[in-house]
C-alpha cells in the first residue's frame, strides 16, 4: 500500500455525525485518516472529504462483531506506518423501557460501545506505549455522569467508556501516550432516530452542531487534555452540573429527557 509522509490517524464510526466531523478535523490538519464504519456509506463519506490535506481511506468493518477489531488491526498494519492518533468513536443506542426493549439490540450496544472499544484500545495503546508516542480519543457522553432511565444500556456503556478512558490515561501518563475522553451533549446526528428517541424531549429539542463538538474534541486531544465537554455552553454547563448531582436526582432529570412521549411535555 502506498503511503505518504503524513501522520496516520484512525476514526471509527466515521460515516456520519461526530465521527465524520472528527475525520474532517484530522484530514484538515494533515493526517492521512482511516475512516471506519459498518455501512457502505463510509465510502461516499471518505470521498466527500478528499482534498482537505490528508488522504482518507474508507474501511467497511462491523466492529460489533468480535472479529472486527482484529480485521481492523490487520488493515491498519498494512499501511506500514504507526498510528499517531486514534479516535475510538463508534457507538449505538436504543431508547425505551428496559423491560420492553429488545435484548439482542442491547447486547449489540455492549458489543460495540464496550467490547469493541476495549479490543481496539488494547492493540492501539500497546503499540503507542511501545513507541512512547500517540494520542487516543474516546467518545463518551455527558449521559455517562448520571443514571439514564429509558437509555439504560447506552448510558451504562458510556459510563464504562468514561471510567475506562480516565483510568487508561492514568496508567499511560508516563509513557508519552495521552488519552482524552470527549463528553458531548445532545448533538445533531442520526443517533436519536436510530435509537428510537424522536418522541422524547431530548430527541425533539434543538441539538449541538457535530462539527463544533468534533473541533472541541480534536483540540483537546492535540493539547493532551484528559476530558473535553463538547457542544454548546448549555451542554457543557449541564455536564458540569450532572457531575455533582446525587444519583436519584440525576436519574429523575434523565427520565424527563428520555421518557417515551416526553416530547409533548
Amino acid at each position: 500500500m502506498e503511503t505518504s509522509d503524513n501522520p496516520l490517524a484512525l476514526v471509527t464510526g466515521a460515516s456520519s455525525g461526530i465521527g465524520y466531523e472528527l475525520a474532517k478535523q484530522f484530514l484538515s490538519n494533515g493526517f492521512d485518516t482511516i475512516m471506519v464504519a459498518d455501512g457502505e456509506d463510509i465510502r461516499s463519506a471518505a470521498e466527500s472529504l478528499a482534498g482537505l490535506g490528508g488522504t482518507p481511506t474508507p474501511l467497511q468493518i462491523d466492529l460489533a462483531e468480535r472479529s472486527g477489531s482484529g480485521t481492523l488491526q490487520t488493515a491498519v498494519s498494512a499501511f506500514g506506518k504507526p498510528l499517531e492518533a486514534a479516535a475510538i468513536n463508534a457507538g449505538i443506542g436504543v431508547g425505551g423501557p428496559f423491560i420492553e426493549t429488545d435484548l439482542a439490540q442491547e447486547l449489540r450496544i455492549i458489543d460495540l460501545n464496550v467490547a469493541a472499544t476495549v479490543s481496539i484500545a488494547k492493540w492501539v495503546a500497546r503499540d503507542m506505549a511501545a513507541r512512547s508516542s500517540g494520542r487516543i480519543l474516546f467518545t463518551s457522553s455527558i449521559i455517562a455522569r448520571t443514571p439514564a432511565p429509558f437509555q439504560t444500556i447506552y448510558g451504562a456503556s458510556k459510563s464504562f467508556v468514561q471510567s475506562f478512558g480516565q483510568a487508561l490515561r492514568n496508567e499511560l501518563k508516563d509513557t508519552g501516550v495521552s488519552v482524552t475522553t470527549l463528553l458531548p451533549g445532545p448533538t445533531e446526528t442520526p443517533f436519536f432516530e436510530k435509537a428510537g428517541l424522536l418522541d422524547t424531549k431530548v430527541g425533539s429539542e434543538e441539538k449541538d452542531d457535530a462539527a463544533q463538538v468534533a473541533e472541541q474534541g480534536f483540540r483537546a486531544l492535540m493539547k493532551g487534555e484528559g476530558t473535553a465537554l463538547g457542544g454548546s455552553v448549555k451542554s457543557r454547563t449541564m455536564g458540569l452540573g450532572s457531575n455533582i448531582l446525587p444519583d436519584a436526582a440525576g436519574a429523575a432529570f434523565g427520565r424527563r429527557l428520555s421518557e417515551p412521549g416526553s416530547a409533548k411535555d
